[in-house]
């Protein structure tokens, strides 16, 4: 029973320490996720999406001629 509850107390040690990193991770992929679907809604738009009157009057200044 003793080497139950060792166990069961490292295990909950362990836990209550990676949990800060593991919500981290979540937080980490859910942006990346938002990101990659801004991206492809960007491709799909045939470019940045920009608001509605700037849409007509977009000027390429960071491309190279």
């Amino acid at each position: 029973m003793n080497a139950f509850l060792d166990y069961l107390t490292v295990l909950s040690l362990f836990l209550l320490l990676a949990a800060p990193a593991l919500a981290g991770h979540a937080h980490e992929r859910r942006i990346d996720r938002q990101l990659r679907a801004a991206e492809a809604a960007d491709d799909a738009a045939g470019g940045p999406l920009l608001p509605r009157g700037e849409r007509t009057s977009r000027q390429d200044f960071g491309r190279a001629a």
